[in-house]
This record gives structure tokens, C-alpha cells and sequence, in this order.
């Protein structure tokens, strides 16, 4: 098990590197999308000028070209955040495989007669990179980019016979990358087909379990999280058939978030796909409401002593999961110290996409569910789109229904969240270190730079694999302004919030000064 979080763990983050470029295509796709919309510019007359217009439609079409191209993106990104080193050559190796993979799978198709001449979408297919070939969306791209991750680890330092030298060491991974990938799209051509009918079975399996489905779904979610392994299990709905498969002007679009934003820049739209409602709206639910609740029932709940000094921490992390979407500073508060919390909270989650989904909120995101998305992708899109004032209807008796349940629970319970803990303990620790010593405690914290084997981060994170865990020093690592840490094995999760890549970096310098 310790193992399989280990690996998990790795896995998930890698994604964090293309899910990362997504918030500032999707403002780009949104803004621009919305605003160059003839239904938008119609009902907002001020808009209709030439140079405006102008502007909008080029930023609609920058944000359009990243999620058209997400397989390619996911390919290198996954293959950059597995790779151990030279990150840079496995990035590359992944475009070559990418391309490799799909002329292969197209020349295969030519060869047997099933290429189509029409009608692409009935026939599985679709164009990736100006290549016809079968529609393998997201998935084909992260399956490259673990193949050239895992090819890139163990023969990146490989020595070859001295007339060969030249294309020892780096320099060997796109080649034999290349190799692997026609032998991957061989393999595709005779098993995605029946991967796309076990999807679409699945999906539909999904769908037809209704609002009870869509519950699960949300509770699920949220249990993964404090895991980090929740981008793992949203991400399938979000970028494959698992979450749908609409044709829109004339193109077929597999994923919940990819059928979002084809609809968003298609001008023929009348209402975004239900399956927004099901798998992303209910989040704006418990990261505007719920969780901005149970923040309140926590401060009211603290020793009046400690109201003061928690009000601030309190206030960010609230505002930090209404305007971002961003949680883990909030829940990691109360996760450690009181677990049936965050039960009753992931129960509450799963409730609120269920109400989503009974409601039919249409409102899509980038990211996550926080307020700049919801101006964006809600209120900015209309509520004949979006029914996006049912998340205000329903928001505003949730963060009541967080508050309520919080407070009687911290209270009944006398559980120790922030700002109850007993007389000896502190609400945060006196001894935090400086920040310019951040870097060098993290270090010796993780039982110093030889127990580290891989640094990285997510959104919130600093993702860590140590050598030997019985090195690692927790005390040491909460000096350094940590919300929380996760340790199964080797495996080490320490949560700072959204300032984790400036930490990340941080620390990588410091190793990189000891070499």
C-alpha cells in the first residue's frame, strides 16, 4: 500500500504541470468567448466595436488552441513531471512519441481500409496534430508520456559502444522513445476500439445512475483529497468520453470540460452540456459557501483568546476557497484534528453536486470552483446558458448548513480545531523559521539532500520522496509554515498552500547549491 502511494502520489502530481496551463487559457477562451459571442454583443450594444471585438476574439482564439491541442500538452506534461531528471529531453522525447504514435495508428488505418472519408466521429476517429487517427483524446497522451518518462528514467545515463557514442546518455531517449511509440500505436489500433466502447458503456452507466451517481461522484472527490489523488480520478471525466461525447460544429469533443469549451467559443449554444452539471458545478457550491461557513463555525467556536489570532488565518484561507477554489488551507485545518469533519464535509460535497445536477447548473471552470471562474463562466455566460443563479439559491443555505453542523459537531465533540487546542499547545508554532532558512529546514526536515529522491509540487503541495522514512522529522518540518502533512512511506505530501511552487523552488535551489 505504502508503494502504491508512493507511485499514486507521482502519478497524480504529474498531471498538475498541463492542468496548471488550463485557468489562464480558460480566462482567455472565457473572456474572449463571452465577449465576442453575438448573443453577448447583442444584448450589450457597447461591445459592438471594431478594435474590442477585435481583441476578444483573438484571446478566444489563444485560449481555443490550448484545449484543442490537451493530448500533446498532457503528453509532454506528464512525461516532464514523472521524469527524475533533464526533464527538458523527456518533454521532447514525448512530442516526438506523440507524433510517432498517431502517424502510426493513421498509417495502420490506411493500410487495412478503415481510414474514413467521412463522418469521423461514427467511425471513432478524429484529427490530433493535422493527423487522422483514432480518437484516443487525452488518454493517448498521457500513454505516451509515461512511456517516455519510464524510458527516459532508466536509459537517460545509458553508454553505447564508442562509434555509437554520440547518441549515448540524453540524446538515446527520443530515439528509442520513437521505436517504443510505433509499437504503442500497433497496439492502440487493436485495443482502443474496444477501450471506446468500454467507455461509453461506462459513461453511460454513469449518466443513467442519476443524481444518486452524481452524489458518489462528489464524495468520492473529496475523499481523495487529502490523498492528492483526487486529479487522478476527476481527470478522466474532465478530459475523455468517461464524461461525455457531444459533436459541436461539425467536430466530435469527448470530456466534460473539453465539450464546456468547444460550446463556449460555438455561438450556435443555448445551454451548456448536462454533464457540467454533474461532474464540475458543485463545486462552486462548497468552495463559495460551505466551506466560507465552516470557516465562521470554527472561528466562533475558538477559545476567546485565540479569536483574534485565528481571525486572520481564518479570513485568508476562507477568501482563498470563495475567490480560487483553492481548499486545502481551510480543510487542512480542521482534517487532522477532527477526520469526521471531513467526512461529513465530503458528504456535504457530494450533496452539493448532486443539487447541481438536480438544478441542471451548467457553470464550467478551469481550475476549480471559486468566484473568478463562477463571473466567468456563469453569471458573464447568462442564466438562460448556465442557470447559474441556482448556485446563489442553493449556496446561501449551504454555508448555513456547514455552519450549524460545524459548530454543533466542534462543540459536542470538543473537538481541538484552531483555536481550541489546549493551554500548552499553540495555535502556530513560535519557532517558524525565517524565510530565507525555509529552504535549508525543509531539507533537514526530509532527514537531509541524500534521503531525497524526487522533489516536486502540485497546486497546494510539496510532493517529496524520501530514501528512508524513518529520517524524516515532522517537528522540524512544521517550523516552516506547513498547513499539514501527508506520510505513507516514502511518500511525504507537506501542504503551504498556493505559494507551494515558490517553496518548491526554493528547495531546489538549495540542493542544486549542495551538489
Amino acid at each position: 500500500m505504502k508503494k502504491f502511494f508512493e507511485k499514486a502520489q507521482q502519478f497524480g502530481k504529474s498531471f498538475m504541470l498541463p492542468i496548471a496551463v488550463l485557468p489562464a487559457a480558460g480566462l482567455l477562451l472565457g473572456i474572449g468567448g463571452a465577449l465576442s459571442n453575438p448573443n453577448t454583443v447583442s444584448a450589450y450594444p457597447f461591445l459592438d466595436i471594431t478594435w474590442l471585438q477585435a481583441i476578444f476574439t483573438i484571446m478566444s482564439s489563444a485560449g481555443n488552441i490550448v484545449f484543442a491541442n490537451l493530448p500533446i500538452i498532457f503528453a509532454v506534461g506528464v512525461a516532464v513531471g514523472l521524469a527524475r531528471s533533464d526533464k527538458g529531453t523527456a518533454g521532447l522525447a514525448a512530442m516526438i512519441g506523440y507524433f510517432v504514435m498517431n502517424s502510426t495508428i493513421s498509417a495502420l488505418l490506411s493500410i487495412t481500409g478503415k481510414l474514413a472519408k467521412d463522418n469521423l466521429a461514427g467511425a471513432g476517429q478524429g484529427m490530433a496534430v493535422g493527423i487522422q487517427t483514432l480518437e484516443t483524446g487525452v488518454f493517448g497522451g498521457i500513454i505516451i508520456g509515461i512511456i517516455a518518462a519510464l524510458l527516459h528514467n532508466k536509459y537517460n545515463k545509458i553508454q553505447l559502444p564508442q562509434v555509437l557514442g554520440f547518441f549515448g546518455g540524453s540524446r538515446f531517449i527520443p530515439i528509442v522513445v520513437s521505436f517504443t511509440s510505433i509499437i504503442a500505436g500497433a497496439i492502440l489500433f487493436v485495443v482502443w476500439p474496444f477501450v471506446q466502447l468500454f467507455i461509453n458503456q461506462l459513461g453511460s452507466l454513469v449518466t443513467s445512475s442519476g443524481v444518486i451517481g452524481t452524489l458518489i461522484y462528489g464524495f468520492v472527490l473529496r475523499m481523495l483529497g487529502p490523498l492528492g489523488l483526487h486529479h487522478i480520478f476527476y481527470l478522466p471525466f474532465w478530459q475523455t468520453a468517461l464524461g461525455g461525447t457531444m459533436e459541436i460544429g461539425g467536430k466530435i469533443v469527448s470530456g466534460t470540460q473539453n465539450i464546456f469549451f468547444a460550446q463556449l467559443a460555438d455561438p450556435n449554444t443555448e445551454h451548456y452540456y448536462e454533464g457540467v452539471s454533474r461532474f464540475m458545478s458543485g463545486r462552486f457550491i462548497t468552495m463559495m459557501f460551505g466551506l466560507p461557513g465552516a470557516a465562521l463555525a470554527i472561528y466562533h467556536c475558538a477559545k476567546p483568546k485565540n479569536k483574534k489570532l485565528v481571525a486572520g488565518i481564518l479570513l485568508s484561507a476562507a477568501l482563498t476557497s470563495f475567490l480560487t477554489g483553492i481548499t486545502e488551507p481551510l480543510e487542512f485545518s480542521f482534517l487532522f484534528v477532527a477526520p469526521v469533519l471531513y467526512v461529513v464535509h465530503a458528504l456535504f460535497d457530494g450533496l452539493a453536486f448532486m443539487m447541481a445536477d438536480i438544478f441542471n447548473i451548467t457553470v464550467g471552470q478551469t481550475f476549480s470552483g471559486g468566484f473568478i471562474d463562477f463571473i466567468l463562466f456563469g453569471i458573464l455566460q447568462g442564466v438562460d446558458k448556465t442557470n447559474w443563479i441556482y448556485v446563489l439559491f442553493v449556496g446561501i443555505p449551504w454555508f448555513f448548513l456547514y455552519y450549524f453542523t460545524f459548530k454543533f459537531l466542534i462543540r459536542k465533540k470538543n473537538y481541538k480545531v484552531l483555536g481550541r487546542e489546549d493551554d500548552e499547545k499553540q495555535t502556530s508554532p513560535t519557532n517558524q523559521v525565517a524565510a530565507t532558512e525555509r529552504a535549508k529546514t525543509i531539507v533537514a526536515g526530509l532527514g537531509g539532500s541524500q534521503n531525497i529522491d524526487i522533489v516536486d509540487c502540485c497546486a497546494t503541495r510539496l510532493r517529496v520522496t524520501v530514501k528512508d522514512e524513518s529520517l524524516f522529522d515532522e517537528s522540524i518540518i512544521k517550523q516552516t509554515g506547513s498547513k499539514g502533512i501527508v506520510k505513507k512511506g516514502n511518500g511525504v505530501q507537506i501542504i503551504y498552500g498556493p505559494q507551494v511552487t515558490v517553496v518548491k523552488n526554493e528547495v531546489e535551489e538549495y540542493l542544486g547549491q549542495l551538489d
